[in-house]
């Protein structure tokens, strides 16, 4: 059972079929100026204008890039070096994916000025002190739109609003979010907003970048004039054309979806605290992504638990994937202030592929799993005091 969307969800079939007619097919440049190459470009361009209808934005302000790391390391370097040279200050939160923190620390060894907001014990980072830290100087805003561990939304349209004719960009990283919220970039007002292909049901290895009209962006890489000269590279058609597709297919279902996962996580997330009263849903007061639950067990490891419902068939994870294939305490809970929790959390993520027998199997799994370990732990600890 796969219950690990947020890391990775599986390609859909519409994905699917969009590639593998150009990989049987397969298209030639589309910088070309042939007919070959202009069949090509009407793949990118349609693709273009898919993702751009799935947040309500413009087809010439959608950058398709190699992921959603790639936009954000796009986002926030091209945003924060397009500014004149002297003191900058970029303002971000504590418990962004790593794509972000580790540009910001880029920045930071370089001379700028980072400031993180740390979120609250429940997940969401005040708007106030955002806008509060943004005040002098302040060339860059960078706030996700939805944790990627705890699932908790972001008030990014506050802040956006509230830092709006200052001369601040504001950039959101939306790519847990996307096809499972409603996502409007004018709505939100920010200025570049980061998307990824496998968080919806395309492909790894494309995303796209969000850029408003008018917004000044240094391209991060050189090379051709790709992408609006903002992202050179001959593009990966196949895979754009599955992103397009994918990015179609999840706005159509986003409504039925999001229902459908809310009742399948409130189902399962009840049935937690019957096996487990003292077990922790994370964020749970708080507006959150309808497929996502991060929750903490006393008495165990999130690292042992996902190792054991692993060999229960079941795919979980402690937070993001985005390391390397390590395991690791939940960096976004310590900076909520939740210590011990970040040492036993585990994240639960559905999507377009999980049906209620997946859940079921889950919670059918857990009493016996979070027994075995207890006393696995209690035997150890009893052990070191001999």
């Amino acid at each position: 059972m796969y219950l690990d969307h947020n890391a990775s969800s599986p390609l859909r079939p519409e994905a699917r079929e969009a590639m593998v007619r150009l990989i049987e097919d397969p298209p030639a440049n589309p910088g070309s100026v042939h007919a070959e190459g202009r069949r090509a470009r009407r793949v990118v361009e349609k693709a273009r204008e898919q993702v751009a209808l799935l947040i309500g934005a413009r087809s010439d302000e959608i950058v398709l890039t190699g992921g959603g790391t790639e936009a954000n390391n796009l986002a926030i370097f091209g945003a924060a070096e397009a500014r004149p040279a002297g003191p900058r200050r970029v303002v971000t939160s504590a418990f962004e994916h790593p794509s972000v923190l580790e540009p910001m620390r880029e920045l930071e060894r370089a001379g700028t000025e980072i400031v993180r907001v740390p979120p609250s014990a429940s997940g969401v980072v005040s708007a106030e002190a955002v806008v509060e830290a943004a005040r002098d100087g302040a060339v860059l805003v960078s706030i996700m739109l939805a944790n990627n561990e705890t699932g908790t939304v972001q008030p990014v349209g506050r802040i956006a609003r509230a830092l709006a004719g200052r001369g601040i960009i504001v950039h959101c990283d939306a790519a847990q979010a996307a096809g499972k919220i409603p996502v409007d970039a004018e709505d939100l007002g920010v200025d570049l907003l980061t998307l990824a292909g496998h968080k919806i049901g395309g492909p790894q290895g494309v995303g796209a970048l969000f850029v408003r009209r008018g917004t000044v962006l240094r391209p991060h890489l050189a090379g051709g004039g790709q992408e609006m000269h903002r992202r050179p590279g001959s593009e990966n058609v196949p895979a754009i054309a599955g992103f397009g597709a994918a990015a179609s297919a999840a706005l159509r279902e986003l409504s039925r979806e999001a229902d459908r996962l809310g009742g399948l996580r409130a189902w399962l997330e009840a049935r937690i605290h019957e096996i487990d009263p003292d077990a922790r849903i994370h964020g749970a007061a708080e507006e959150r992504v309808p497929n996502t639950t991060s929750v903490s067990f006393d008495g165990v490891t999130g690292e042992g638990l996902v190792i054991a419902l692993d060999l229960e068939d079941i795919s979980v994870s402690t937070g993001s994937a985005c390391s390397a294939g390590t395991i690791r305490k939940s960096e976004t809970l310590e900076a909520m202030g939740l210590y011990d929790e970040a040492r036993s959390s585990i994240r639960i993520s559905l999507g377009h592929t999980t049906e209620r027998k997946d859940v079921e199997s889950m919670a059918a799994a857990l009493p016996s799993v979070l027994a075995r370990l207890r006393t696995h732990a209690a035997a150890a600890m009893g052990a070191g005091t001999r």
